[in-house]
Formats: structure tokens, sequence, C-alpha cells
């Protein structure tokens, strides 16, 4: 305990920058945010009552009576794609206005209505969070099943209903026309769009909320569109094909995107606040090759659910430090790039498939090598290392944000202990069947070994090493 202590008191006391650590981004600390823009709030005391301008809802209907069970009969158990209205109609037999339900389906356009004026018999609001919700009226005898709706909108549109039912405030309720609707209004929600003609591109209509897959190339699309990152069920997102130079840090908000497909685009840099959002729980698949990316930021390897990367056809000097955090990976294609090395925690990973080829990699000699010790080490290298060592935990919170940076990348030796900024940097020679099942022709000439670094904390575990290499005759 004593050991952790100091360890911690001597890293804090190495550095004389005091600094506060990052401003972190409000998606870091919050989930979700939503934002309605078009539903204007009105201040009620100490809460604020969202009222949408008109009186509809899209969703799954299904219309239940109870007086199946009476004749032996069982309902479908599943519901069609609707649109619910709330508005005035003519009572036929009174000739009073009053206050209907109308559901317009696929078959039934014109829609069929329902009294709401004292007319429900009670509200089944156990899942609205989900987008369920029944509505019991009592004339005729029919349960009304909403499912698939959003959770807001099935909010505001039941206490409509409420309202409606009790008689009172009704002038206040922006009602509907209860008119026929639009066939495209009660299609089935669809689930993948394809474009790949910028004639194609929708310029003045929303792309369908429901869609799960999402193909946008050859559309000399220079940004991501803003209305692509409001699909909240997007699992698979293409942009192949376009000009992006960049991308918004905001592609990190759709929680179930686990495919992100970017090939063929200008992108230059991979943000590290992509790294550390939702991402990292859902992405699995991710094609960044034939861009002009150079570097991919340190925290990359926090994205750990990656099961296939493809950096193709770059610029990459080097690949991500800590690799071998990224544990899932079983496909990795780096071709074509411009690595002369690969990261000493490469030999750790467990692969199916690796591409390499095209790459100019180093000629190793575990006799070259590059010294960065001092002696004694410094009071902040000998802190940092026990800190590491005994895997105290840290944070900008806790010590400086530059400190926390270098942990982030420190070396392993050999002997298992831990160097920060001073250590004996070499490389040696690896076949890379020994991390991968299948791999691609390093170069023309049928190899398949790459040079990988290997650090050391001292000099006696580097002689150590050169020991073992001259027993082996230098290989």
């Amino acid at each position: 305990m004593l050991e952790r202590e100091l360890a911690c008191f001597f890293l804090l006391s190495s550095t004389l920058v005091f600094h506060n650590g990052p401003v972190k981004r409000l998606s870091h600390f919050v989930s979700s945010v939503v934002i309605t823009c078009s539903l204007p709030t009105t201040n009620t005391g100490h809460a604020f009552i969202y009222t949408p301008r008109a009186m509809k809802l899209q969703c799954d209907v299904e219309v239940v009576s109870r007086m199946l069970p009476t004749y032996g009969m069982k309902n479908r158990g599943k519901g069609a794609r609707a649109v619910l209205s709330i508005g005035r109609h003519v009572d036929k037999t009174t000739q009073h206005h009053n206050i209907y339900l109308m559901i317009c389906t696929a078959k039934d356009r014109t829609g069929s209505k329902y009294k709401l004026k004292e007319n429900i018999e009670t509200f089944f609001t156990r899942f609205v969070e989900e987008g369920k919700a029944t509505v019991r009226l009592k004339e005729p005898a029919v349960d009304i099943c909403l499912s698939k709706a959003d959770a807001n909108s099935l909010k505001n549109f039941l206490s409509a209903a409420r309202l409606a039912h009790r008689g009172n405030d009704t002038d206040s309720l922006p009602l509907s026309t209860l008119t026929p609707v639009r066939a495209r209004d009660v299609e089935k929600p669809k689930k993948k769009l394809t474009i790949v003609s910028k004639k194609d591109y929708p310029l003045t209509s929303n792309f369908p909320y429901s869609l799960e897959q999402l193909q946008v190339s050859y559309c000399k699309l220079s940004r991501v569109d803003m209305r692509m990152l409001s699909l909240k069920a997007l699992r698979r997102l293409d942009l192949s094909n376009n000009n992006i130079k960049k991308l918004p840090d905001t592609i990190g908000d759709l929680g179930c995107l686990a495919e992100l497909i970017l090939h063929s685009n200008h992108l230059e840099t991979f943000s590290e606040a992509l790294c550390l959002s939702s991402l990292q729980r859902t992405l699995q698949h991710l094609d960044l090759s034939q861009n002009r990316l150079q570097a991919l930021p340190p925290h990359f390897c926090q994205l750990r659910e990656l099961i296939n990367l493809k950096m193709d056809n770059n610029g990459l000097v080097c690949l991500p430090f800590r690799i071998s955090h990224l544990s899932k990976l079983r496909f990795l294609s780096a071709a074509h790039n411009q690595l002369a090395l690969l990261p000493g925690d490469f030999r750790k990973l467990t692969l199916e498939n690796l591409d390499l080829f095209g790459n100019p990699f180093a000629h190793p000699n575990p006799l070259d090598h590059t010294i960065q010790l001092t002696f004694p080490l410094t009071l902040q290298e000998m802190a940092a290392r026990a800190v590491a060592n005994l895997r105290i935990p840290y944070g900008p919170q806790l010590i400086p944000a530059h400190l926390c940076q270098d942990l982030e990348v420190a070396k392993t030796c050999d002997c298992g202990c831990t160097c920060v900024n001073y250590y004996i940097k070499t490389a040696v020679s690896m076949n890379l069947h020994l991390v991968s099942h299948t791999v691609v022709l390093v170069d023309d000439m049928g190899g398949t070994d790459a040079p990988v670094q290997r650090h050391f904390c001292s000099l006696s575990c580097y002689s150590e090493f050169l020991d073992q290499c001259l027993q082996r005759g230098l290989r």
C-alpha cells in the first residue's frame, strides 16, 4: 500500500505543470440527448410540456375486438403500419362536433373513426418507453394496440387522447383534420436504402427514420450529411467512393452502428472523440482503405469490439501502439502503406487473416539499437513505472493529462516490467504465421516475415536478449 501511495506522490511531484485535464464533450457524460426542434414548448411552472403542431402519430396498430373470445376466435396478433389522428368530426346522430380518433392504414386509407370523449376505459402504458401502449375503448369494445412508435411522440399522443376523453381543455389541443392519408405515409418502415448516384440523393426529404442500412456512394459528398446522424437504428453506414475529408464526432452517437464503410474518400484523420464514443461497444467492421491517413490516434485501440479492420492504400507510417487491445480482431488488412516496423504489441494478436503486402519494411538487426536511458532514472520515470507495474488507477483528475498520455503508450520489456520514456529499442524479424492463420505474402519474394519493435527497460535486459540472439545465430 505504501508503494502505491509513494508512486502516485512522486509522479505528481515530478512535474511542475498543472493541468485540469481536457474538456470532455457533453456526449461523454450524457448517453443520449433528445432534441425535438419542431416541437414548441410551453413553460408551466417547473416543467416544460411539449405540444406537437399536429396531433398525429405514425406507428404499428392492431385493433382487437374483446368480443372475439366469446365466438371462439383469436386476434391476428400482428399490427399494420398506420397513421393515427385526433380531430373534430360531426356526429351523424347528434349533429354535434365531437373529438374522434382516426386510424388510417394501407388497406383503409380513408380511416376508421372512434369517439374519444368519455369513451376510454383505460390506458395500458407499462411499455411506453419502448414505443408500446394500448388504449381500451368502451364502445365499441376494442383494444387499440400501438407499437413501434417514437416514445416521446407516443406519450404526447396519449396525453392528448386523455384530455379528449375528459372533455376539458380540448380548445387548446392542436387537432388534426380527419382526412385520408397518402400511400407513402402508411408504408412499412424502410430498413435498407442504397443511393449510388448524385441525382438520386434526397435534397428536400429526410432519410426514413427506420433505416438500419444506408449506402450513399458516388455522390461526391465532401462531408457527412447531418441528417444521417439522426438515424438511431442505423447498423450499417456505407459512405464509400465520396470526397469526405473529415468525420463528425457525432457519428459516435449512433448507438447501434456495427459497420462503417469509408473506403475511397479523402480522410486525413480519424478523431480521438470517435474512439471514445459509443462505437467502443458497437463497431465491429471498419473500412478505412484508400484514404489519406498517416497515423491513427492512440485511443484507436479502445474500439475493442472490432473484428474486421481494413486500412489498405493509405500513408500509414505506423500501426496503433496498443494494437493488442483489439482482442476480438480477426481480419486485418494494411497493405500498400508506409510501414517500416510493426509495434511490439503486434506479437499478441490472434488473427485469422492478415495482409501487409506492399509495405517498405526494414531489415532488422538486433545489434542495431537506440538507447534512450539515463543513469540513474529520473524520479518521474521511476514513479510512472511504479504506477504502471502496480496497476494503480490514474486519470486526468488525479495527475496532469500529459502524464496520462505517457502512461497510455508505455512499453513492456521482455522481463514483464514497464518502461515509459527511457528504454532501449531495437527490432527483430517475426514470422507472421505466429499471429495469423492465413498470411498474404509480405513481398514479391514470397516472404511472410516482418520486423517487430522490441523495448527493454535496462541494459541487463537488453544484454540478456542479445545473448539469446547470439545463441540462435543472430536470428
